[in-house]
């Protein structure tokens, strides 16, 4: 479930499901974007996993479903979760990751969404879609490469590269290293909501217009999404999933 508690003019989000690593469905990640919407009035948001995962990605149990006749499958995940970032990035307050443990894939990408990001030295982020076949939307590609840089981008997303917090720290990924991130965003938070707010919602509108004055083409975009949609109709992608399920190393046949 999705817990959405306010102290003050903080308030706090958290992904409750620790049975499943704190995986994303799309129903939670609905409920998270609601529960981001009833906090409009908020100066700071924090998010957070519960447990000592921040979030273990899409839930691949169910992302997949049934195809449209045509030998391609529905992902039930990927059009909610693109909601959930872009409300993320739309907020008028700063949204702070708290990185409590490893984020991995969409757990990433959730991080990678938000403003501010503080987390544990010895905890791991990833995006190993290469691992299971899946293909990041061009607008995640597109936010990655501008927190990061490109060589960094392509170091994640072409090999899979898992760096620690620390690491992700020094590469501008992390802002900030904590033992406990939780605290640590919350005292942030708590800071920032002490200061003028139009100040702190004007800076961060400004921030977003220029990230977007960087945005994909239409022709860009319009090849990724054909990509994207290659890869999701794939062998490869069937193999990925499969392999996952069964706990075994993919063989992968580019088709």
């Amino acid at each position: 479930m999705i817990r959405a508690e306010r102290d003050g003019d903080v308030a706090t989000i958290t992904i409750d499901r620790e049975e499943r690593r704190n995986a994303l469905n799309g129903d939670l990640c609905t409920v998270f974007t609601e529960a981001l919407l009833e906090q409009q009035d908020a100066r700071a948001v924090v998010v957070t996993g519960a447990g000592s995962v921040f979030c273990a990605g899409a839930d691949l149990a169910t992302r997949f479903g049934a195809g449209d006749g045509e030998g391609g499958t529905t992902d039930t995940f990927r059009p909610h979760f693109e909601v959930l970032l872009d409300a993320i990035v739309a907020h008028p307050a700063p949204v702070i990751a708290a990185v409590n443990g490893p984020a991995i894939g969409a757990g990433m990408q959730l991080c990678v969404a938000c403003d501010l990001r503080i987390a544990r030295p010895d905890t791991r982020l990833a995006i190993p879609g290469g691992r299971l076949g899946v293909l990041l939307s061009p607008t995640n590609v597109w936010r990655l490469a501008l927190l990061v840089g490109h060589g960094l981008a392509r170091d994640f997303l072409l090999t899979g590269r898992e760096v620690s917090g620390e690491v992700a720290e020094r590469l501008g990924l992390v802002q900030r290293l904590a033992d406990d991130p939780l605290a640590a965003a919350h005292e942030l938070a708590a800071h920032i909501a002490s200061l003028a707010p139009l100040t702190v919602q004007g800076h961060k509108r400004a921030l977003n217009a220029v990230t977007e004055s960087l945005v994909l083409t239409d022709a860009a975009r319009s090849e990724l999404e054909t990509l994207e949609a290659k890869v999701f109709a794939s062998d490869d992608l069937a193999e990925g999933m499969a392999a996952f399920a069964e706990k075994r190393a993919p063989t992968f046949r580019g088709r």
